[in-house]
């Protein structure tokens, strides 16, 4: 099991440990700062973190000790002359860098690759360890990306990267709102995947294309490749075909919005949930903050609530605020109002860290 979570918060990246008391805070790292996300690199044992520190930009840190101490890596930089032009009737504007929304290890066979999923849409990959990156242009080039927009943010976003466990150049990204697509060969070229889902918030006639779908968050099961699950702006998804189509899943309880989901690395029928209500309200269901389980691939679900508040709540997790660890038993995930709550149970009981944290933008373990 994992004994230590990175928790990305509005004003630092607060290092939790397992102890014999429980989780408790054992680091802080860029206090005051913007911590946008962290993630580990289980290869090299490196730590990267990215800052959105407002009129000052986007940065990438990394550690190599666990955090104690930090250096500054490359970010993505978008070729002169790119532009953004969404599908939502908005002027095209320059591409430039406001967020790293996503930042992905690549296979054991490629050493010091990374791939990172930016805010305008972007897909960048890196071959030294995160120093210099390279715009994918096999993606950026699609003529359908004119049909993307901003799901929640002005832009689109790319938030979710798959890497398949069986062969490192085949990659399944989620972008809001862009759809899914997929990439066999490292990157070169894409098709965009994706069948069956559907978005009610377009026309009747555009409602199951592919390029506009507002993908929340997207997972793969690492012993399953072929098993990915969506949480998606209208509800759960699931593919058992490599993401080419998938099933809605139209009995979540107690609700099928939400922004984050988790897999469990073994079994690919189970996964976990933050449920909430959707569009302007943004609330969990009753004001009561739960998290959904399924572990028979979407047929049933379980409420847990146990450790979690019993009074009105209004707790929001964030599309990388839930995570499980490679033991499948082991979870964290942090929310809008500082709270962050682990289980050793799969879900059946859950643990508030005692401190109060600021805003939560999401969680690993390390």
């Amino acid at each position: 099991m994992s004994d230590r979570v990175l928790v990305s918060t509005r004003k630092g990246l607060f290092t939790v440990a397992r102890t014999s008391n429980g989780w408790a805070v054992d680091r802080v790292s860029f206090l005051g700062e913007n911590v946008t996300l962290a993630a580990v690199d289980p290869r090299s044992g490196r730590w990267y973190a990215a800052l959105n520190l407002g009129h000052f930009g986007v940065k990438l840190k990394v550690s190599a000790d666990d955090g104690k101490t930090w250096d500054d890596a490359g970010v993505p930089v978008y070729p002169e002359g790119e532009t953004i032009a969404t599908g939502d009737g908005k002027e095209p504007k320059a591409a430039v860098l406001s967020l790293i929304w996503a930042l992905v290890p690549g296979g054991a066979d490629q050493p010091g690759r990374l791939w990172c999923g930016t805010l305008p849409g972007g897909l960048f990959k890196s071959d030294d360890h995160g120093q210099t990156w390279e715009l994918v242009r096999g993606l950026w080039d699609q003529p359908v990306r004119a049909n993307w927009f901003g799901g929640g943010a002005d832009l689109p976003g790319l938030h979710s990267i798959c890497i398949d466990p069986r062969d490192s150049r085949t990659l399944r990204i989620g972008v809001s709102c862009g759809g899914v697509w997929k990439s066999a060969d490292d990157g070169a070229t894409w098709e965009q995947v994706g069948n069956g889902l559907f978005a009610d918030f377009m026309p009747p006639d555009r409602r199951f294309d592919p390029s506009i779908q507002d993908v929340h968050m997207m997972v793969q099961c690492p012993a399953a490749p072929d098993h990915l699950w969506v949480q998606h702006h209208n509800g759960i998804f699931r593919s058992t075909d490599g993401a080419a189509t998938f099933e809605h899943i139209a009995d979540a309880k107690p609700s099928g919005f939400g922004f984050a989901v988790a897999v469990h690395p073994a079994d690919p029928h189970t996964a976990w949930f933050v449920p909430a209500v959707k569009d302007e309200r943004r609330i969990p269901v009753d004001g009561r903050l739960v998290v959904s389980r399924t572990r028979d691939g979407g047929r049933s679900f379980d409420v847990l609530t146990a450790g979690l508040p019993d009074a009105a709540a209004y707790d929001i997790t964030y599309r990388h605020g839930l995570a499980v660890d490679g033991s499948g038993s082991r979870l964290a995930f942090g929310s809008t109002t500082g709270g962050v709550w682990t289980s050793e149970s799969g879900g059946e009981r859950w643990g508030l860290l005692a401190e109060r944290l600021p805003p939560v933008h999401a969680v690993c373990f390390g």
